[in-house]
């Protein structure tokens, strides 16, 4: 100091002391006027319109100089604790909360801020615990009606909401309320990867693939957002080369690849929905029709609506020969589509497959393939004829009966070459005509009037029955010559002798079994005797062409061999 003093002078040391007295002075008034609790109050202000501005982070900063410049002022810890629970800072609010009622208890507003702050809290723990086990519709609720009414600005709430809704595949909405994050902070990396989720699951890929990309610009070693970039890439990858060996006709290739996609991301069912069609489509391709149902079956699951999917599983029907199934699904693909012509192509095939699965098979009947000979067709229709006999199934004449019509049904078709060749194409044959016994035949060509006659034989009757309808006939005949003689007398007398009705019918090739069996029995004898005792000019068979008269009806097996 004598150094300084002798150096400067006595006047330059009193200039010193005074200029510090001035700078002490100056210390001690900031410290009294930060210190002074109206520029604490000016703090509070502030902190109320960053508040108005939700400008949170600001706001606290604000607060926590307000207490440490007084820590009595009480509606600082009010605010504080306010703004801590809108944040979902929940221990922090209380104790901020407490410290007020500390100052000021019983304020009845402060202690039902509390207590909604812990309702919150524990709604917010049930939500969690509820995500964890699946109950997304329960956990939601707690978000919505409890933590999110209570403290609006929780963002792990908001995550957590987003998360429910993509589990519960409202993607819209997870794309609205991300929308809400991004707003206030549109590098959020957690809301870009949720938001670029929902896209990617709506299948808007694009848009999904630019939310990704925007988070690892941000940080490229984000772990979550490269795993749904990639994967991503992967998954249009395969697709792109399983549709593209589909289009070459590389269908079992393109089978594995489709498979393959598939088994990438089983969640994805907006995209997954046209994997499970195009493999149905190569399955169908290939033939493999249980496994081609299965996969368009896949793919309805997701959207019923896709008629392309209803169209492919009604062909994949017709490959295992489901003629109904078949049917139901061309009929409502045809419905939902009606000006396709494909489909009601494929319909009409599998209508007339269905019926055609409906009629009987002819040749399975006689027990003969259907390549067979007239000769194998006789020979094993008179075989099972005689076998089914109802004379000869007394014990079960019911069934008898009933296999006895289809053999003489099967025998009238396939005997028959024109309806045969009708048969074999898949024609309808009216079963009526095809399978009684009878047609139409012309047994008079003589007399200018020609009559033409149609009788059903009574097959499922006993031998007394038919042998008696067919006195009927005779009768008929009788009527009908008796009728054309006299309508036409100018036409050459009759031959001499009575008229020959068996030999006009078997030149027909009418009744041949009904014949045999008159000639076989005598009940045939005595018809055949009355009609030669009476004038109707009418015998049933000459005594020489009645070569079975010494049979009886026990010893019908031998007709076999006539």
């Amino acid at each position: 100091m004598a150094l300084v003093s002798s150096f400067l002078g006595p006047g330059w040391l009193v200039l010193l002391l005074v200029l510090h007295l001035l700078v002490a002075s100056h210390f001690l008034l900031v410290v009294c006027q930060e210190s002074n609790p109206e520029d604490a109050a000016s703090l509070l202000r502030r902190a109320s319109e960053t508040i108005k501005a939700k400008q949170y982070g600001e706001a606290l900063g604000l607060l926590n100089a307000a207490i440490e410049a007084d820590p009595k002022l009480s509606d600082a810890y009010l605010q504080r604790a306010s703004v801590l629970r809108h944040l979902c800072r929940f221990e922090e609010s209380e104790v901020n909360y407490k410290k007020f009622l500390e100052q000021k208890p019983g304020t009845s507003s402060a202690e039902k801020d509390l207590s909604q702050l812990l309702q919150a809290q524990g709604a917010l723990a049930s939500a969690y615990s509820l995500f964890e086990s699946t109950e997304y519709s329960k956990a939601l609720d707690y978000i919505e009606k409890v933590v999110l009414v209570f403290s609006p600005g929780c963002l792990k709430a908001k995550f957590l909401k987003v998360k429910l809704l993509l589990a519960m595949k409202d993607y819209s909405s997870a794309i609205t309320e991300t929308g809400y994050i991004l707003k206030e902070d549109e590098n959020n990396l957690d809301a870009l990867l949720l938001r670029g989720r929902a896209y990617y699951y709506l299948s808007d890929h694009d848009v999904a693939s630019r939310h990704f990309q925007k988070g690892l610009r941000l940080d490229p070693e984000h772990a979550e957002l490269k795993k749904a970039y990639f994967g991503l890439k992967n998954l249009l990858k395969k697709t792109k080369l399983a549709e593209d060996n589909a289009g070459k006709g590389k269908l079992r290739i393109a089978v594995e690849d489709f498979r393959a996609a598939l088994a990438l991301d089983p969640n994805h069912s907006a995209h997954n929905v046209h994997l499970h069609l195009g493999l149905c489509k190569a399955l169908v391709d290939l033939g493999r029709g249980k496994d081609a149902i299965n996969s368009c079956t896949d793919a309805l699951e997701i959207d019923g609506e896709l008629v392309e999917a209803v169209f492919q599983r009604g062909k994949a029907k017709l490959i295992t020969e489901d003629w109904e199934g078949a049917v139901e699904d061309l009929k409502s693909a045809a419905q939902q589509s009606p000006q396709d012509m494909k489909i009601r192509e494929a319909l009409r095939k599998a209508e007339k497959s269905l019926k055609l699965s409906k009629r009987k098979d002819w040749y399975k009947i006689l027990g003969i393939p259907n390549t067979a000979s007239i000769t194998e067709i006789k020979r094993a229709y008179k075989k099972l004829a005689l076998q089914w006999h109802p004379d000869k199934n007394v014990d079960n004449r019911e069934e008898a009966e009933a296999k006895f019509r289809e053999i003489a049904a099967a025998y009238e078709v396939l005997s028959d070459e024109d309806k045969r060749v009708r048969y074999d194409r898949g024609e309808d044959i009216d079963e009526m005509d095809a399978g009684m016994g009878g047609g139409g035949f012309n047994p008079f060509g003589a007399g200018g009037q020609q009559f033409t006659f149609h009788f059903e034989a009574p097959l499922h009757c006993t031998m007394e029955q038919q042998l008696s309808t067919f006195v009927l006939l005779l009768i008929l005949l009788h009527c009908c010559t008796t009728t054309t003689t006299q309508a036409q007398p100018a036409a050459a007398p009759a031959p001499p002798g009575p008229l020959n009705v068996t030999k006009i019918l078997e030149k027909a090739g009418q009744f041949t079994l009904l014949i045999r069996l008159l000639k076989s029995t005598q009940v045939g004898d005595q018809i055949n005797n009355q009609l030669n005792n009476s004038n109707t000019g009418l015998t049933l068979f000459a005594p020489t062409d009645n070569a079975f008269s010494s049979l009886s009806p026990g010893t019908l097996n031998s007709l076999t061999d006539q």
